[in-house]
């Protein structure tokens, strides 16, 4: 732990409480880097490939690609987050990605460049952040202390929507559209050369654990895994928990990320314009959710209040498919947006006090591979639902089944007698 003398919190907020910690400072500015540049790479990506090949299909192959390193990688990601320094692990992610970037800005201002290029440069920043988030959220433990992880991930969640939805990619196109591809390249660079520096900056930890004892006796990588997956299988609230998150996924996702579009479009005036206002009104909903939780202690009740903000805070999705005013639309997409900000921060602190450290790798990785997994899956079904389903009953079923089975949840793991039990205080 830091042993330097904590600072007053200015204004005594809560939240800003972590940063008293040198090391969480310079941590928390390197993720906010690194989520700021991952948000510019994806508007970047896409605008430097219509300029090499104005194809959707070449575009969907080099967005697969970002897609698909992650998804390939994240289990790996968290069993590697448990075996080696956390530290180590998230700057070599940070170097690795200033080489394949800092690659495509050479090639791409040397006339070079081609569309294997790009496909190659965005696996290699998705499987980046496979290892890296599981890396950080095992980390965070290590630099604070347990009454400090709510604000730290208040923090991590309100950067996460402002930086990386919202401010990465509109700076993207507002350079990219003043200039060339290739200056939005090298900036994304610039940021990943950045954030390396602040992660070195950051003093090694000294906690034993992170490597292990004796590297003999470390059991097989496949052994880990299996291990990973009996805790979460005996683990009743985190493995309902994650079959909720599953449920909602596959639920949500599809009709936010590929029906919203569409009903956008045949519904309001300049409907582009007003799906992008629509995600924004999410994004800023999930930033302040993440905000006000993480500025308040954490509940008594956090397991119930988690699920019923989750739950509950789906219900707008059924006024999101029916509804002909974009206010209204767009106050639902808030209020989803709130709601699911405010459950993540409850839930990655739920994670990183009553999971065991040197479990909480694997068991990030888990969770972060029921979204890459089960999204897909959802936006690949969304569509062809449509075709037979009306989009209004796609909406209202994603608004409600999740409170059905958020109440399920809540009953087979018996989390109101399990955080009574097993208070956060």
């Amino acid at each position: 732990m830091d042993a330097e003398q904590p600072v007053r919190t200015p204004g005594g907020w809560r939240v800003l409480a972590p940063l008293q910690f040198r090391e969480f400072r310079l941590l928390i500015a390197a993720v906010s880097v690194f989520i700021f540049a991952e948000g510019m790479w994806t508007v970047v990506m896409a605008l430097q490939v219509i300029a090499l090949d104005d194809d959707p299909t070449a575009l969907s192959l080099v967005a697969a690609c970002l897609a698909g390193g992650m998804l390939a990688f994240v289990l790996v990601g968290g069993i590697v987050a448990d075996r080696m320094s956390q530290r180590t692990i998230i700057i070599a992610v940070e170097a690795v990605n200033l080489a394949a970037v800092g690659a495509v800005a050479a090639l791409g201002a040397l006339g070079s460049l081609r569309l294997w290029h790009m496909a190659v440069a965005s696996a290699v920043i998705g499987a980046g952040a496979a290892f890296f988030f599981p890396a950080y959220s095992a980390y965070l433990p290590r630099i604070l202390p347990p009454h400090h992880l709510l604000a730290a991930n208040g923090i991590e969640g309100t950067i996460r929507p402002t930086l990386g939805q919202a401010m990465g990619p509109a700076f993207a196109g507002v350079l990219v559209g003043a200039t060339v591809p290739v200056w939005g390249t090298a900036t994304v660079a610039a940021l990943f050369a950045a954030g390396l520096i602040l992660l070195i900056a950051i003093r090694p930890e000294q906690q034993a654990g992170a490597v292990g004892e004796a590297e003999g006796a470390r059991p097989h990588p496949l052994a880990d895994l299996r291990d990973g997956f009996l805790f979460v299988v005996r683990t009743r609230w985190l493995l309902w928990t994650l079959l909720f998150a599953s449920m909602w996924v596959l639920l949500a996702m599809g009709p936010m990320d590929v029906l919203l579009p569409f009903i956008a479009r045949e519904r309001f005036a300049h409907g582009e314009q007003m799906y992008g206002f629509a995600l924004a009104a999410f994004g800023l909903g999930s930033a302040l959710g993440a905000l006000t939780v993480s500025s308040r202690p954490l509940p008594r009740r956090y397991m119930t209040v988690m699920m019923a903000l989750w739950a509950l805070g789906s219900l707008p999705l059924a006024v999101v498919g029916s509804t002909s005013s974009f206010p209204v639309m767009a106050v639902a997409m808030f209020i989803v947006g709130l709601a699911s900000g405010a459950g993540m921060v409850i839930w990655g602190t739920l994670l990183q006090r009553r999971v065991p450290p040197e479990m909480l790798g694997r068991v990030s990785s888990l969770d972060f591979f029921v979204s890459l997994s089960f999204m897909p899956l959802s936006m690949a079904a969304a569509g062809p639902l449509s075709k037979v389903v009306p989009v209004e009953v796609i909406f209202a079923a994603a608004g409600i089944v999740p409170v059905v089975f958020a109440a399920i949840a809540l009953t087979a793991a018996r989390m109101p007698r399990d955080e009574i039990a097993h208070p956060l205080h």
